[in-house]
């Protein structure tokens, strides 16, 4: 009897362990263990001297070529002694590796392990120190382009909403007003007129899941699958969002993210334009992520419901109306 299809699977972690050590030059004990499934699946990886992490791409979701430019992206900020977890080459050289899974050829890659913890209640002094590495990687990338999506209104914000069409009906009220907000932020980023050192390559998905924390000031970046090129303040914004829905007291918001951005532009300056684009490009980063999750719902999502839409576009309500009532 053949084996009946499949569109996404678990990868074993002790034949992954064997592929590891017969792949890479560790220890002869090595211990694998599943971390998290989702859009792609982790694996902690660890010999008697060294940690790592093992992400296995799920199928058909990065191109290897996509994946090579996120890697070479990676050692570009590792020769520049940025704070990031990067790829380590097996023994041959190699970075990427094929695994025949059961759904087709899926792609993994090593990293180095980000030590540290992750830490969801940053203080003033983290939040300074994520916003010093976040204007060190966009002063290296500013003006550059990699061979991946270009984050503009068409797909941040228009694909994302037709991705969602196919879950949810274009009456509910969450969705009109996503239309709504959609054509109001495009048309803002339209009027921008974004100078050549604003743009460049953005991560897209700076938080505090992705970030390791030691001793308070020292960060380490990691998951740069989301990387490509846009506007740089888009990686600002989405961070400032992230703090807002962390901390219920707006006060202490405040404060973080004035020490986040004092931090950014010690290293490298924002123009007023960009600062008051905050609001409507971190809004445009959630719906982009409704719209990933309605396209790849089976792996980072399992419960896009209408009551899930409601939850997540009241978060994108409540964002816009802080600052407009700040106005």
């Amino acid at each position: 009897m053949s084996a009946f299809p499949v569109i996404a699977s678990i990868v074993s972690e002790t034949a992954l362990a064997e592929f590891i050590k017969e792949k890479y030059p560790l220890e002869e004990n090595i211990d694998c263990k599943l971390f998290r499934t989702g859009v792609n699946h982790t694996y902690f990886i660890s010999d008697s001297q060294t940690k790592f992490f093992a992400r296995i791409y799920c199928h058909n979701w990065r191109t290897k070529s996509e994946i090579q430019e996120e890697l070479e992206l990676l050692l570009l900020l590792k020769d520049n002694d940025l704070a990031v977890s990067y790829p380590i080459p097996d023994k041959e050289g190699n970075f990427i590796q094929e695994i025949n899974a059961p759904e087709g050829v899926r792609h993994a890659v090593l990293f180095t392990f980000a030590e540290g913890k992750k830490m969801r209640f940053m203080s003033n002094e983290s939040c300074f120190a994520v916003g010093s590495l976040m204007a060190k990687i966009h002063t290296i990338t500013a003006g550059k382009k990699i061979n991946r999506t270009d984050y503009n209104s068409e797909v941040l914000l228009h694909q994302a909403y037709h991705h969602m069409i196919s879950f949810f009906s274009e009456d509910l009220d969450e969705m009109q007003y996503i239309r709504k907000i959609g054509n109001q932020i495009s048309k803002s980023f339209e009027e921008a007129n974004w100078a050549e050192h604003q743009k460049g390559i953005v991560h897209l998905d700076i938080w505090y899941d992705n970030l390791s924390v030691n001793n308070q000031d020292e960060i380490t970046i990691f998951d740069f699958d989301n990387c490509g090129n846009g506007e740089l303040i888009l990686d600002v914004a989405y961070f400032c969002k992230q703090l807002f829905f962390i901390e219920s007291d707006k006060e202490k918001y405040e404060n973080k993210v004035q020490s986040f951005l004092n931090g950014y532009q010690q290293i490298r300056g924002l123009s007023e334009k960009e600062i008051q684009l905050i609001p409507e490009a971190g809004a445009s980063i959630f719906i982009f992520y409704l719209g990933v999750q309605a396209q790849r719902f089976d792996w980072s999502n399992i419960f896009f419901t209408e009551n899930y839409l409601k939850m997540f576009v009241g978060r994108i309500r409540n964002w816009m109306d802080y600052y407009e009532s700040k106005k």
